[in-house]
This record gives structure tokens, C-alpha cells and sequence, in this order.
């Protein structure tokens, strides 16, 4: 098991390692879309409100019709986010890795107050997952000692469905159709959703997202 989950440099913050509540781990649940859709983006205009920027840390742009998060420097997570107020919803994103080194991390953000408080879902192209909470300056896995391997997720520089839950004090996470983990926690219920992608020791991380969808369950 990966036994960290590196602290970014862009909060100046430290690692907590804690398990906070029950969870339950599915490795064969399929999972069922439904509800309404309240937001959805191709990302094939380049005006629909995400963040385009890019520095010495990296890039957040649309880029031939999906968006890109590209990663440039090590222990590093940069985040985007479209700018909406939502409470209970259902998040679907198509994820691809086109650069970097497998030891990375990606996904999708939910019930983000603001640059300092959200939840983060994420998996690696080297196999490993996990739910974390960003709370000032400290980031720390929910429900979990450790990044934990799953063989749903698709390795390397092959393409994952991820699916996310934030209902209640439920946090779900799918991955290509699989639930692979379910935790509770009550400290953050409502806010922004948006992408993350992030590297370890190596930069270079670079992840294209593509159909995202938020649904109100």
C-alpha cells in the first residue's frame, strides 16, 4: 500500500493520516447513474468557465476538446473548478494520462467552500485510490490509514470512468462502473466541484478529462 498522500505545496500544509468514520470497500457494485442533470461539459468550448492558466507549476487550459491539468512540479496538486453551489450530487469524468510517471494522483473535487476546504477523490496509474478532506492546511485521508490498490482502475496511460457520490454524509467512489469504497463524514456539505491532478516526487503529471457531468441525485 502507498502509506502517504503528499501534502501540496500549494497549501504549505502537512499530512494527517487518520481513520475518520466507518467505510465499507465494493469491488464489484455496479454502479447506476441517475438523477438530473444540473451541469455537463464537453469541454469543446473554451468559454464555458473553467480555469485557464499556466505557470511555473504547471498548466489548467481546454485542450482539443477535453481539459487538461498538466503538473510540473514534484509534490504538487493543482485543482479547477467551474464555479457552482451544489449539496448532494453524482460527478462522472472520462480520465486518460498522457504524460508522467504512474506514481500520480487524479479525479474530481467536490463540496469545495473554497481553495482550502473540499473533498478529493482520486485514483493513480499505478493502481491505488483514495477519499481525502482539505482543511486549511492539512490534508488528510478519510476512512482510510493508507492509499489502498484496486484492480478496477485501469493502469498506466489507459483511459478511466471515474464516478463520485457526495450525498449526505456519504462519500462514494466508482471507478470504470465499480464501487470500490464508501465512506461518511460530516465536516463539509455543500460548495464548488471541479478536476485535480497532482504528482509525487516526479513532475510531469499531464491528464486529459472529458465528459463531465454533475447530477442532483
Amino acid at each position: 500500500m502507498k502509506m502517504r498522500l503528499k501534502s501540496p505545496v500549494t497549501l504549505i500544509g502537512f499530512l494527517i493520516l487518520a481513520s475518520l468514520s466507518c467505510r465499507t470497500i465494493l469491488a464489484t457494485e455496479n454502479a447506476d447513474q441517475s438523477g438530473k442533470i444540473v451541469f455537463k461539459d464537453d469541454f469543446s468550448d473554451p468559454t464555458s468557465g473553467w480555469n485557464r492558466a499556466t505557470s511555473e507549476r504547471g498548466i489548467t487550459d481546454y485542450s482539443d476538446g477535453v481539459y487538461r491539468i498538466f503538473v510540473n512540479q514534484p509534490n504538487t496538486d493543482i485543482w479547477s473548478k467551474p464555479g457552482l453551489s451544489l449539496r448532494d450530487v453524482q460527478i462522472d469524468v472520462d480520465a486518460l494520462k498522457v504524460g508522467g510517471d504512474r506514481d500520480n494522483r487524479f479525479g474530481i473535487i467536490c463540496r469545495a467552500v473554497d481553495s482550502n476546504h473540499f473533498y478529493t477523490f482520486i485514483i493513480s496509474s499505478d493502481g491505488y485510490f483514495g477519499i481525502g478532506r482539505i482543511s486549511g492546511k492539512d490534508y488528510e485521508l478519510v476512512g482510510m490509514e493508507a492509499l489502498e490498490r484496486s484492480s478496477a482502475i485501469r493502469m498506466g496511460s489507459e483511459l478511466n470512468h471515474i464516478r463520485v457520490d457526495c450525498i449526505g454524509s456519504k462519500l462514494s467512489l466508482y471507478i470504470n462502473g465499480q464501487k470500490i469504497i464508501e465512506v461518511e463524514d460530516t465536516e463539509l456539505s455543500s460548495g464548488d466541484v471541479g478536476l485535480i491532478a497532482g504528482t509525487y516526487e516526479t513532475p510531469g503529471t499531464d491528464i486529459r478529462f472529458d465528459n463531465f457531468i454533475v447530477y442532483e441525485p
